[in-house]
């Protein structure tokens, strides 16, 4: 296919078609510069074209080579889930699900993670078994047992879920690679905590997903644990879905997980076409890149036209913003590239945010995806159904912002099952990757992550000289301000940081060798005391 008959075939018609499913991606409503088109499709003076290039670049990726260099790994989401149905780890975790469902001294899973070891395995679980699993009865659960995520280190999540679940009835799944993810520790920690005070075996209870050798591996193999399942070192947390981080959840609750793997696979297919007309995945990056002007100037609005894909939008922010939000290129160039996702729920969003998007600022564009397949056929009007209506209003809705000229992206399936869910996940993973070849980034480290993990370790540092402080025979008695405690400590540039310490410790009712801090706010500020347990300064 020519330039040229490329070029028209993406502006006047959907531009991928999946007969067999249904799944259709359509960029026409993005209304995409023919000389942007071009420049991207034609290749340069002894050199492939943006796309070819790219293209070749996801080539080396699924042949091995190293794509993560600031970590020196390679990047095998994409290859590993064509072999792991027949892994040993796969059969492993199916036999762990059936024999827990056999169990009937089990009936409820927490699930400990954060980031893609919550986020995929909670959309996984919302899109398939809906927001009220945990409400049906065992039977109606075919003996699966409830799930329940805690992903922070907020201890009212934390509490939450110990006030549902029985202990002795539950399994703690901790997914962490590397072990030392310190909100998933902190929630394991706790975990453990609660078990002794109830008087029962953790380890009888508990499961862990991590590579082999990490902090993790070795405290679960020394505490001997029910199980440890191993994750591989390649393979980033927010791609972490088709592979054991996501297989674990869903086992136990009964999901079809190889049908997931199908449609991923099945996508992974298309999505590895050169030809820009036959890849939905070059089509999205392509989209994205052009009509952002190659720097994401336009936000990402995700609205799905399905109640149980009301997490896509949670999902997608992690997967597309850790990916492709970076400081530097792959050159060491400041770019500070990025796309931030929005997301909300059609027609829900009609009532939230739709008035900004077809009357405000022009700063986006959006992307509709609707499962054509009611889940029941309730009739509202004569020959009209609640699912009718949900229709016409996503179509009377992409067809004001057509006529606006607002930027618009259409994708369709006929259900939303498993294979479509796990089409839309590879579609999303390779337009990223593909995306931050477009604009030269690393899209599989998360510096900034480590940067603000960094810097928590000096507050926790602080807290501790603070800690200290507060402790010592010396200050019986004392009064003082933030400022006058910072100096003392001899951190005058951080009495910000110090009162918000202070400020922690004295709503939570922290005790310091008998003695507990409080507070007055005089003269515009907060002026902070020690006093003992029986009320009086020392």
């Amino acid at each position: 296919m020519t330039v040229d008959e490329t070029i028209d075939a993406l502006r006047t018609a959907p531009s991928f078609i999946d007969p067999e499913t249904g799944f259709t991606v359509d960029i026409t409503g993005m209304d995409l510069a023919e000389d942007a088109l071009r420049d991207m499709l034609t290749p340069a003076d002894r050199a492939p074209s943006q796309l070819g290039q790219a293209h070749r670049e996801m080539q080396r990726l699924e042949a091995g080579e190293i794509k993560n260099p600031d970590e020196g790994r390679k990047v095998t989401h994409f290859t590993d889930r064509i072999h792991y149905p027949e892994s040993d780890v796969c059969a492993a975790v199916e036999a762990f699900a059936d024999e827990v469902r056999q169990d009937s001294t089990i009936n409820a899973v927490v699930i400990n993670g954060i980031g893609g070891s919550a986020l995929g395995p909670q959309l996984l679980q919302f899109a398939c078994r809906g927001p009220y699993w945990n409400e049906l009865t065992a039977v109606e659960r075919q003996g699966y047992p409830c799930i329940y995520f805690v992903d922070n280190t907020d201890t009212a999540g934390l509490r939450d879920v110990l006030d549902v679940v029985n202990l002795a009835e539950c399994l703690v799944v901790t997914i962490s690679k590397s072990g030392g993810t310190q909100e998933t520790k902190n929630t394991m920690i706790a975990f453990e905590q609660a078990y002794a005070e109830a008087g029962l075996d953790f380890a009888s209870r508990a499961i862990a997903i991590t590579m082999e050798g990490s902090l993790l591996y070795k405290h679960a193999m020394e505490s001997n644990w029910r199980n440890v399942f191993p994750m591989a070192e390649s393979i980033g947390g927010r791609t972490s879905e088709t592979n054991v981080v996501g297989h674990v959840p869903a086992a136990l609750t009964g999901i079809d997980f190889q049908r997931f793997l199908e449609g991923a696979r099945r996508m992974d297919k298309f999505t590895r076409e050169p030809e820009l007309t036959r890849n939905p995945a070059y089509q999205l990056a392509a989209a994205w890149y052009i009509t952002g002007n190659r720097r994401g100037d336009r936000n990402m609005v995700i609205v799905p036209y399905a109640d149980r894909l009301v997490l896509l939008g949670k999902y997608l922010q992690q997967l597309v913003m850790e990916s492709l939000g970076k400081e530097l290129d792959r050159d060491g160039d400041v770019v500070h590239q990025g796309l931030t996702v929005y997301g909300n729920k059609g027609g829900t969003d009609a009532h939230a945010y739709i008035q900004q998007l077809n009357d405000g600022r022009d700063d986006f564009f959006v992307t509709f995806i609707e499962p054509l397949r009611d889940a029941m056929q309730v009739t509202v009007e004569e020959g009209v159904t609640m699912g009718d209506y949900l229709h016409a209003f996503k179509e009377g809705l992409v067809a004001a912002l057509r006529g606006k000229r607002r930027k618009v992206i259409d994708i369709v399936m006929d259900s939303l099952n498993e294979q479509a869910l796990g089409m839309l996940v590879a579609l999303y993973e390779r337009a990223v990757a593909v995306y931050a070849e477009f604009i030269n980034i690393n899209a599989f480290h998360q510096p900034g992550v480590q940067a603000y993990k960094l810097a928590s370790k000096e507050i926790n540092a602080l807290s501790e000289r603070l800690r200290t402080w507060l402790t010592s025979d010396e200050q019986d008695g004392w009064c003082g301000d933030a400022a006058a405690a910072a100096e003392a400590i001899g951190t005058s540039d951080q009495a910000k940081a110090v009162a918000g310490l202070l400020a922690k410790y004295t709503v939570n009712g922290r005790m310091f060798a008998g003695r507990i801090l409080s507070r007055t706010f005089q003269h515009g500020k907060w002026l902070y005391s020690l006093t003992d347990t029986n009320g009086s300064n020392q």
